[in-house]
């Protein structure tokens, strides 16, 4: 599966931003997509992740209640919502997509995308 990200930026405290991943070629159902992030000098962390299905989504404690991880199974595609952006979530996003539902290793997701980087001023 191929993935593409889109919709990062700059952004106050406090604000907005709408990430969006699209995915084409073979995928399978019980596919995972999901979210990382990597900041400057730090390793890369899970943030959140969906069934391919759109039914089941879970997230990193830090973003619970902040950002929302939904799918559009007509156009193929996640989007993460994060609203009242922190400073600390500044970081370039990568969308993956693997087979493991509850994982939040890196190496369970087989297909990566660009990052996009997301900064949040304070």
């Amino acid at each position: 599966v191929q993935l593409q990200a889109f919709g990062g930026g700059l952004v106050q405290a406090g604000g907005s931003l709408r990430l969006s991943c699209a995915a084409s070629g073979r995928t399978f159902n019980n596919y995972v997509m999901g979210w990382f992030r990597q900041a400057p000098g730090k390793e890369r962390e899970f943030v959140a992740a969906i069934r391919w299905s759109g039914l089941g989504t879970y997230y990193m404690d830090s973003v619970k209640g902040r950002f929302t991880l939904v799918r559009d199974n007509a156009k193929n595609t996640m989007y993460l919502q994060m609203d009242r952006l922190k400073p600390e979530d500044t970081a370039v996003y990568y969308c993956a997509a693997g087979g493991k539902y509850g994982s939040r290793r890196g190496a369970d997701f087989d297909s990566w995308g660009q990052g996009t980087q997301v900064t949040v001023s304070s």
